[in-house]
């Protein structure tokens, strides 16, 4: 893995109101970066109707935000009912902005946001040759297991504490704050 730099901006979770920039940022993906996500080729209707599902999966989403926009985000997607504690997780980084920690940074998000839902078993698929994925999974003592073509890995979270669920909280909050920040920056004029 190249030498992982600091990105300017913040990591947060995006607000279901926000899912619009989810989309925007899948759409800007380039076609490698996008088969990396989606496990093959697709177009820009398909990114649209996907994100268009997010709020029916019951998903949570984290960007990286740049200047207001995602330019990275990681999305956990409940499987089956709550009681399985079982969960999807996805990934997907602007060509710019790989190889800088930000991959990591939002895996770390996700793993504490599946403990703090009591979520016991996270998967992440990905193409076989997708080596950052499978980097950034073992970094989180996730078992790899090669299918098809296809690495399924497979991390177990601890269990919540109140220490975890503090910190989403606080998360959370600084995330609302940050949200409205950005709609200021948007909406008034600079003085």
């Amino acid at each position: 893995m190249a030498h992982e730099q600091s990105v300017p901006g913040t990591t947060r979770k995006l607000f279901v109101t926000e899912y619009h920039k989810y989309c925007d940022h899948l759409l800007r993906l380039d076609g490698e970066s996008r088969r990396m996500r989606f496990g093959m080729a697709v177009d820009d209707t398909f990114v649209s109707d996907y994100a268009q599902r997010l709020k029916d999966m019951k998903s949570i989403v984290y960007g990286h935000m740049v200047d207001g926009d995602v330019c990275a985000a990681a999305e956990l997607r409940p499987l089956g009912t709550p009681v399985h504690g079982e969960a999807e997780a996805a990934f997907s980084v602007e060509a710019k902005y790989q190889n800088s920690g930000i991959g990591t940074e939002l895996l770390a998000r996700i793993v504490r946001s599946a403990r703090n839902r009591s979520i016991h078993r996270l998967y992440m698929n990905c193409l076989a040759e997708n080596r950052r994925m499978q980097a950034i999974a073992k970094k989180f003592d996730a078992v790899l297991e090669f299918d098809q073509g296809d690495v399924i890995g497979r991390v177990a979270p601890s269990s919540a504490h109140y220490f975890s669920i503090w910190r989403e909280a606080v998360e959370d909050e600084m995330g609302f704050v940050m949200a409205v920040l950005d709609l200021q920056r948007k909406f008034l004029p600079a003085a």
